[in-house]
């Protein structure tokens, strides 16, 4: 879709957003839920929950280790949505087959309104509106405003979703049906990546906590809590890092050296980390400093996205990890199989780059000021709580699924939990929310046994809430 701007731009062409689109033929649409679908970055085009999870067809991938390269197997998708809903995949701006559109009689002028462009769209802000626009013209052009909607966004899609549905509500007046979240993150600040970069900022360290011990767990680490134990420590592992070990940490440099080794021995039970390497890190580890660590002290670096992954270490003397085992192990699988079928099955992209990410375009460069609801000018952290918290709020209707990973370090599950435990609703509407976690990591869909219950986890949800009643 080419989407024009506002304003005095109305009629102007700023992006062609591309998406792949099925629909269930035949159905009238008031009786058929639609769901808009989108991964993250920011700056990922959708390919990975087109190939990954929702879509018809599939690519086969490795559990935990490596996919070997190429020839690689699509297959057909038994748990793809469309039993539950039709389905929109949308490329964010830039990525895919879509582009920016600037305009201009020479070179000069297109390439100082591609700069204006990049700077309109890329960001939080920017990129909801894109989206907005995108999903009323889609509306619009397929006549479906009568079906029932929703959003589902992965990682920071999640993000995009929180903006996105206050918008589609204040601006545009459309009641969603339902806000589905998976690998959620809506507060920057509970971030355990370069969680050092923010001194003064603990909270990162204890939400990050209950993964740490998940994974130390996987990689049996943790000999007390060996065999079917998961459930046990992470019950134990979260009292841990809400009382003590949070305590410890908002002491500061007043916690003393006896208490401060204490904490330490009880983070060696739910890490496996070395008692002398957390004193020398001051209690507090970064995700990248974990994944560096738990494994033959640097020599085997664990997965970001899946810390079920892991892979040889590229500086074993380093501090942190510099890349991510689960990403290297599954991403040409993912792009080289979407390339294949969208080119041969589908028919489509003769002579066109799909760009799976924005990364290295000219001009890329995310702001990530928001303006929340209710303020006169943009915040330069990013909490988008707000945001999603309003939405519900002028539609106490609205529905919001959490998924999370246990295995997911890049947006840790019990950060996401405080997230949405501390939005600003009201008691009332706190009903409206569910929660569900799976034994997998970022990408909840690349462990086909969590794939299939995430499938019915959704579907079921769609189908509570798109107001059908009995009338399928």
């Amino acid at each position: 879709l080419v989407i024009d701007g506002t304003g005095s731009k109305e009629s102007t062409p700023e992006v062609a957003m591309s998406y792949f689109a099925y629909f269930k033929q035949g159905v009238d649409p008031s009786k058929r839920p639609i769901t808009f679908i989108y991964n993250g970055g920011p700056g990922s085009s959708t390919v990975w929950l087109h190939m990954g999870a929702w879509g018809p067809k599939r690519v086969a991938t490795s559990d935990d280790t490596h996919t070997p390269a190429a020839p690689y197997q699509l297959v057909n998708n038994d748990y793809s949505l469309l039993d539950a809903s039709d389905l929109v995949f949308i490329d964010m701006p830039g990525t895919g087959f879509g582009r920016l559109l600037p305009q201009g009689k020479d070179d000069a002028a297109r390439t100082q309104d591609r700069k204006q462009l990049a700077k309109q769209i890329w960001g939080i802000d920017g990129d909801a509106q894109a989206f907005s626009r995108f999903i009323t013209q889609f509306l619009s052009k397929y006549n479906r405003w009568n079906s029932p909607k929703y959003l589902f966004g992965e990682s920071y899609g999640t993000t995009r979703s929180a903006v996105l549905s206050y918008i589609l509500e204040t601006q545009d007046n459309i009641d969603l049906n339902g806000v589905i979240l998976l690998s959620q993150i809506l507060n920057f600040g509970t971030s355990v990546d370069g969680a050092d970069m923010d001194p003064g900022n603990d909270l990162p360290y204890a939400l990050a906590l209950p993964t740490y011990a998940a994974t130390a767990w996987y990689h049996h680490k943790l000999p007390k809590y060996d065999g079917d134990k998961l459930g046990q420590l992470l019950q134990e592992t979260v009292k841990f890092a809400t009382t003590d070990y949070q305590q410890a940490l908002l002491a500061g440099s007043t916690l003393s050296a006896a208490k401060e080794r204490e904490i330490a021995g009880k983070l060696h039970d739910f890490t496996g980390l070395p008692v002398d390497y957390l004193m020398k890190a001051d209690l507090r580890v970064t995700g990248g400093m974990f994944e560096h660590e738990l494994q033959n002290g640097g020599d085997i670096t664990t997965g970001r996205l899946d810390t079920r992954f892991s892979g040889p270490s590229m500086d074993p003397l380093g501090k942190e990890s510099d890349y991510d085992p689960q990403s290297a192990a599954i991403s040409s699988a993912y792009v080289s199989a979407f390339n294949d079928y969208v080119r041969n099955d589908l028919k489509f992209g003769e002579g066109l780059k799909y760009r799976p990410s924005v990364y290295g375009a000219e001009d890329f460069n995310w702001d990530f000021k928001h303006k929340q609801p209710g303020m006169h000018f943009a915040w330069p952290t990013v909490n988008v709580t707000r945001d999603l918290a309003a939405a519900m709020k002028y539609n106490p209707n609205l529905k919001v699924m959490m998924n999370g990973g246990f295995y997911d370090l890049a947006t840790p599950f019990y950060a996401a939990i405080y997230e949405l435990e501390h939005m600003p609703i009201p008691e009332s509407l706190r009903k409206n929310i569910t929660y569900a976690f799976y034994p997998s990591g970022h990408m909840v869909y690349a462990h086909i046994p969590s794939l299939q219950q995430l499938h019915d986890n959704v579907a079921k949800f769609i189908s509570d809430t798109d107001n059908q009643g009995n009338n399928k």
